[in-house]
């Protein structure tokens, strides 16, 4: 089995992952996440305080790295560094610092990757299904079965990017909701065309606001890679999310704190989404898009 390691340089969060890898499996030596807000100042320019973060994140990254002598690593930038201005110099800064070479990659190659990952975790897939990447910058969208890709595309609509341009009011107002619903209407009409020639019912939810989800309506996974609940369950616990305010999330032992703050916009796109999808049962995938990118390297 090949030792390898991938680092993902989120709009929200950078991640470290290391593992042992072949075709068929997965063996996790280490994975750590750092929020380091690239968007906090706006998706079009990294500020001086995010750079620092991200700055002080791979430094940390690369000495785990070495720790564990990984001589293979792939580094991969996404929404927040496709879109800043500065993202340019940053990469170059790292390559110079760390010796990282950190290859940005397209909303369509983040799907590819995601679904692969997806495929990995979730083996017995057997029917059309809608996958959701929620990520800070961009929201990845693809309609495939266990097979085969059918549709997929990237939009920019990450919650980093929904919470700086609707999210003023605490607790979220049903004005900025509406606005939010608006936006998406405009934004996701061609998933709308998508899920009318290819019906998926089941949700595939990768990443971070979906391991909050699982936390809290999961008690026991029936399976290592992923855990499956009716749609209805989202429901139960979304008038009360909506209806939160900062400082209640942040006492919520449900919720990491990192991540208060941006999980209100993406409830409320994940509910936008549940029902323009007529969606009737959810999986959470535990592999996404780093585990789509270790299997591509071997």
């Amino acid at each position: 089995m090949a030792k390898l390691g991938v680092i993902d340089l989120g709009t929200n969060t950078f991640h470290l992952l290391i593992a042992e890898v072949n075709q068929q499996s997965i063996t996790e030596i280490y994975r750590e996440r750092i929020f380091v807000k690239l968007a906090e100042e706006g998706i079009h320019k990294i500020g001086n305080a995010a750079l620092e973060r991200a700055t002080n994140a791979l430094s940390k990254f690369k000495h785990i790295l070495d720790q564990h002598q990984i001589k293979k690593v792939r580094a991969f930038g996404t929404a927040g560094l496709r879109s800043a201005s500065n993202g340019p110099s940053f990469i170059k800064e790292i390559k110079s610092k760390y010796n990282l070479d950190i290859s940005v990659i397209s909303g369509d190659e983040e799907a590819r990757l995601i679904h692969k990952g997806v495929m990995a975790a979730v083996l017995s897939l057997n029917t059309t299904s809608l996958i959701m990447d929620i990520g800070g910058g961009s929201v990845e969208f693809i309609i495939c079965d266990n097979q085969k890709i059918y549709w997929a595309q990237s939009f920019k609509i990450g919650v980093a990017v929904l919470f700086n341009q609707f999210h003023q009011a605490d607790p979220i107002s049903k004005n900025e909701i509406e606005t939010i619903h608006s936006h998406l209407d405009t934004i996701l009409h061609p998933l709308k065309k998508a899920l009318q020639l290819n019906p998926a019912t089941t949700l595939i939810g990768a990443s971070g606001t979906f391991d909050v989800l699982e936390n809290m309506l999961v008690q026991t996974k029936q399976h290592p890679n992923y855990s499956t609940f009716p749609a209805d369950k989202f429901y139960s616990i979304y008038n009360n999310l909506i209806t939160s305010s900062l400082s209640q999330r942040l006492a919520n032992p449900e919720i990491p704190n990192d991540r208060a703050e941006l999980i209100t916009v993406a409830i409320v796109l994940l509910n936008y989404i549940l029902r323009l999808a007529n969606t009737d049962q959810i999986i959470v995938s535990s592999y996404a898009m780093k585990e789509g990118m270790l299997l591509d390297l071997v």
